[in-house]
């Protein structure tokens, strides 16, 4: 590698990406970050089309709480359900909301991290656990506050909607605007602090690990190529990593999001309620599909984001 490409800073480069030649500088930064921000928002996209029904799957089956109201029996009786009910795109409701908010989320995410890592590298471009899991805590809080919670508030909203007998909400705007004027502006804020602890602990988590992981697999040569394949490994299993360590909170997160948030005074309280009157495995509702969504959602995004910044450093001079 050049000296030049050595001091560069990216602010919204993936940072395992880096001496690779996906996130390799073609231009000046700001050339570079707005390739970040759209690759990273096609690449979203496209994620999100592949591993929606799976997410819609566990909004579902968070929601189904036991009891009179209880309305599906697993993974496989809730999607026949849907499919019956509504027709396969019955499965994709929702889908709209997050498709608004990949680009700026990417852009927050990988840009506060880069900013982060500023002030946290050592001297030979690395860094420590400690980095490592700041850094990553840092986007993740970030996220979750710019982009994250209003988007997932809006989604859960809609796909409990969907869920009375006649749903209220007509589209995604009339969805919007039925919530503000019910709810006021902090109608799309519900659970930001469980958020907040998602968020921040996913990307903790995630960063950490994959981090973690390229460092072992160059051993010490900075220069070393990391192969597709293996990015895409990696990838899921710091995906796997964050849903064990954190779906607690995403069950908890989901609640104070949904429409019946009303009976939970805030997000201790949901946790408190949910312990007493369903056990502690409900904290665990909605962990297969989970798991299923977020290893892949995380290996494809990192393979997807490294292919596309191939091209755009080909392209896009």
């Amino acid at each position: 590698m050049s000296s030049r490409q050595g001091t560069f800073k990216n602010p919204f480069s993936r940072p395992w990406m880096s001496e690779t030649g996906a996130a390799a500088a073609a231009g000046g930064s700001g050339s570079v970050g707005l390739k970040g921000v759209v690759a990273g928002g096609i690449t979203g996209g496209i994620e999100i089309c592949i591993t929606f029904p799976t997410e819609y799957v566990k909004t579902q089956l968070q929601l189904d709480e036991k009891g009179g109201t209880r309305k599906y029996n697993g993974i496989a009786d809730c999607v026949k359900k849907t499919v019956k009910g509504h027709g396969f795109f019955g499965l994709y409701r929702g889908l709209s909301v997050l498709l608004y908010g990949s680009i700026p989320k990417s852009a927050v995410r990988f840009g506060v991290f880069e900013q982060a890592k500023l002030y946290m590298v050592t001297d030979n471009g690395t860094l420590t656990t400690t980095g490592k899991l700041a850094c990553g805590l840092a986007a993740g809080v970030a996220e979750a506050i710019f982009a994250v919670t209003p988007m997932e508030t809006v989604k859960v909203k809609f796909i409990n909607d969907m869920r009375l007998e006649k749903p209220r909400f007509k589209g995604f705007f009339h969805g919007v605007r039925t919530i503000v004027r019910e709810e006021g502006v902090g109608g799309v804020y519900k659970g930001v602090s469980a958020t907040i602890m998602k968020q921040g602990s996913n990307q903790a988590i995630r960063f950490f690990v994959m981090e973690s992981l390229r460092d072992w697999y160059k051993g010490g040569d900075r220069d070393k190529h990391v192969p597709k394949y293996i990015v895409g490994l990696f990838g899921g299993i710091a995906g796997a990593a964050s849903v064990f360590g954190n779906t607690p909170i995403d069950v908890v997160k989901t609640r104070m999001q949904g429409l019946e948030a009303a009976k939970y005074k805030n997000t201790i309280d949901c946790f408190v309620k949910t312990w007493k009157h369903e056990g502690p495995l409900a904290f665990y509702k909605g962990t297969v599909p989970r798991l299923s969504r977020v290893v892949f959602d995380v290996a494809i995004t990192f393979t997807i984001y490294d292919s596309i910044m191939d091209v755009f450093n080909y392209v896009w001079k």
